[in-house]
């Protein structure tokens, strides 16, 4: 009887761990940018391999740039509740067209750290955050005239604001981090550089320039310092719940080879006809291809550690990105448009789930939304009693193969970058977009047409008026706000 209990004890101590969780962001990496997702020129064996025995998201989603992507993600919120609709310095336009992004996230908007928090979670970001802008204080009088701007490269005129405790709140120590290595507002790691771009480290190379990373002798790539100091952090606090933000800067452009031996094979490597990668811009597209496989090497070190330390089955590993590709370095054949674009090219992504002896391997196409990464975090850490709204849906049920209803998915943008502003409905195998200051309507079949080639709101009125019932719905019951030039009544 005795023995009973404790067996019943420790069964139920066992059950009630909570499990450590690392989420890996790459930088405007493509849906097609890796092999498990198709891939034949980019080399990712040893993502490809963790996917093989991961769950694999066919039918991933962000926003298709960055700033919006980041603050929807980290918040678990639309778009139009944080304001951040594009990069603020990307937009074009006027106020009356436009509705123009800030840049940094409100106060008022949690962040998944601080519930983790106090569930027990000690958490470190590193790399991009970009969910503050340069100057804060230029941002209350919203909605702004004009977009807004970034100091020039090189400049550190924003820093001795920035390390303020005022400023401090909208970084990752002020949202319930414990550590910060490397976030702050830039977009790139590029902007340290009185040259930016041009520059021949990019921020890439030592030395990084970021006054968020603490120069060491040893530092030589970006995206190994991110990852020995993740490693680290691992070691420090394997004893208890941790979770890992690892956010790269890779491999958003500048584009830096990782090795003159990496970029000279991609350079010699033949392209791939099918998905288009490797065949323009050949400079380009090589040294992208080098900055990914160095990711792929450097996902691999962490894993590795995780083995090492005996922490696989208790920590779960999310991979993805946060826009889809740059057309400057990128392909997709099968995909319309890239980053900045509503068309598949620039919102999907690729993204796993490894969980290793937790969850099944196998594939989704349900599709799901960097929202949902915020409840499943809440779910994943046992959080009953969060109180602030969320706009997406754990997807934990998902991965442990139970029941989950579809849902429509939401975009919208009120600011224009590549795409006039427009808000988005995915449901089913239907994608409806409606421009917002003139009303038109485009209507896409993705099981039968992935490359949006054929606009069907004439074929299939039907399906459109459902759709955009739906979407109009949506906006006037959330009160989502519109251009002031638009056309529509909500």
């Amino acid at each position: 009887m005795v023995l009973f209990k404790v067996l019943a004890c420790n069964s139920q101590q066992k059950e009630q761990k909570k499990p450590n969780i690392i989420f890996i962001l790459a930088d405007d990496l493509g849906w097609q940018d890796v092999g498990f997702m198709g891939s034949k020129w980019f080399e990712t064996p040893n993502l490809d391999a963790f996917a093989k025995e991961s769950f694999v998201f066919s039918d991933a989603y962000m926003y298709p740039t960055c700033s919006p992507s980041r603050a929807a993600l980290l918040t678990g919120k639309q778009s139009f509740r944080t304001g951040v609709y594009n990069v603020p310095v990307l937009e074009r336009g006027n106020n009356q067209d436009n509705i123009f992004s800030r840049w940094t996230v409100g106060l008022e908007h949690k962040m998944y750290a601080e519930p983790l928090k106090k569930a027990g979670y000690t958490s470190i970001h590193l790399g991009k955050w970009h969910v503050v802008g340069p100057n804060p204080q230029e941002e209350k009088n919203y909605p702004f005239k004009n977009h807004l701007k970034q100091p020039a490269n090189g400049t550190l005129n924003w820093l001795a604001n920035h390390q303020s405790a005022e400023i401090q709140q909208y970084y990752p120590i002020g949202k319930g981090f414990d550590k910060n290595v490397g976030g702050t507002w830039w977009g790139d790691p590029a902007r340290g550089y009185t040259k930016g771009y041009k520059s021949e480290s990019g921020g890439y190379k030592a030395p990084f320039k970021n006054p968020f990373i603490e120069d060491k002798k040893e530092d030589e790539w970006l995206t190994d310092r991110l990852t020995t100091d993740a490693i680290d952090f691992i070691k420090q606090n394997k004893k208890q719940p941790f979770f890992v933000n690892l956010h790269y800067y890779a491999p958003h452009r500048p584009i830096v080879a990782r090795t003159d031996e990496a970029y000279q094979k991609f350079m010699k490597k033949p392209a791939d006809t099918i998905t288009g990668q490797g065949i323009k811009n050949k400079g380009e597209a090589a040294g992208y291809a080098s900055m990914i496989a160095s990711i792929d090497k450097n996902i691999k070190r962490i894993f590795d550690e995780l083995d090492k330390l005996g922490l696989r089955e208790n920590t779960i590993v999310i991979f993805t990105s946060d826009n889809g590709f740059n057309g400057l370095t990128s392909k997709s054949n099968a995909l319309r448009g890239a980053k900045g674009m509503v068309y598949e090219g620039g919102i999907r992504v690729p993204a796993f789930v490894n969980w290793k002896g937790q969850i099944k391997h196998g594939n989704s196409d349900v599709p799901i939304s960097g929202m949902d990464y915020f409840p499943t975090f809440l779910d994943l850490a046992k959080v009953k009693n969060y109180d602030g709204i969320l706009d997406g849906k754990s997807i934990v049920p998902l991965l442990k193969n139970k029941p989950f209803k579809e849902r429509p998915l939401f975009w919208h943008l009120a600011s224009r970058y590549r795409n006039p502003p427009c808000s988005v409905i995915r449901k089913g195998k239907w994608k409806l977009i409606q421009f917002l200051n003139d009303g038109k309507v485009e209507l896409y079949n993705l099981e039968e047409d992935l490359k949006e080639s054929q606009n069907l709101i004439d074929k299939n009125p039907e399906k459109g008026s459902e759709l955009l019932a739906e979407l109009l719905t949506w906006r006037k019951n959330n009160k989502v706000p519109l251009p002031k030039s638009s056309i529509l009544e909500f």
